[in-house]
């Protein structure tokens, strides 16, 4: 009996992987427009199955229950892949902590941010509504929100490396003011409801955060 040729087996297992990789994609794309559209309470896995052409069973073995399916869809938003990414490890984040002054911090980020925003806010407003009713949405928000302020007590501390960060305030404080204004909620307000452009939003960050954070009030 013959061998099955290596470069054979690699290919097809290269294959596979990719068809797992497409698979997730197409479940986590039609989780999400269901969840924003819908609503996490009205959505099904079953119809997440529809939109997404593939068996129930298959959205099990891709990602998980309807809980899961959220946590994925919000993760891969804020990451803007398939996948959860560590902020450690965001190119946006390598950028910025590489950056030397302050100002060019705080542009990285509220450019980063108004790139990330457009795909998570709608998210991100789907699991705050969700929070409400469902126990396991509560407490995924709660998660998230606290590791996004654990993130900007590092970005403070990032800022307050240069030696232009203000002293008068607590660092705990202005880690909390910038937490207020990087949420999506700021997003929807500012761009979805009164019309400011990505840019104008980004603009506005950088000019509100030096003016807010650093000694010399940006200038």
């Amino acid at each position: 009996m013959s061998e099955v040729n290596p470069s054979a087996r690699r290919y097809n297992s290269l294959r596979r992987k990719e068809q797992a990789s497409a698979t997730r994609d197409a479940v986590l794309a039609a989780a999400r427009e269901l969840f924003v559209r819908d609503g996490y309470r009205s959505t099904t896995v079953n119809a997440i199955a529809r939109r997404a052409g593939v068996a129930v069973d298959t959205v099990y073995a891709a990602i998980g229950r309807k809980p899961d399916l959220l946590r994925e869809v919000v993760e891969s938003a804020i990451s803007g892949t398939g996948q959860a990414v560590p902020a450690e490890q965001r190119d946006y984040v390598l950028r910025l902590r590489e950056a030397k002054t302050a100002r060019e911090k705080i542009t990285i980020y509220a450019h980063a941010l108004a790139v990330i925003q457009p795909r998570l806010a709608p998210v991100y407003v789907a699991l705050r509504d969700a929070a409400g009713t469902d126990h396991g949405c509560a407490e995924l928000w709660e998660q998230i929100s606290d590791r996004r302020a654990a993130n900007m007590r590092k970005f403070i501390a990032d800022l307050s490396l240069t030696g232009e960060l203000r002293t008068d305030r607590p660092s705990a404080e202005l880690a909390d003011a910038v937490w207020s204004m990087n949420g999506p909620e700021y997003w929807v307000l500012l761009v979805d409801q009164r019309g400011w452009t990505p840019e104008q939003f980004a603009g506005w960050l950088t000019d509100a955060w030096c003016r807010l954070l650093l000694a010399d009030g940006g200038g």
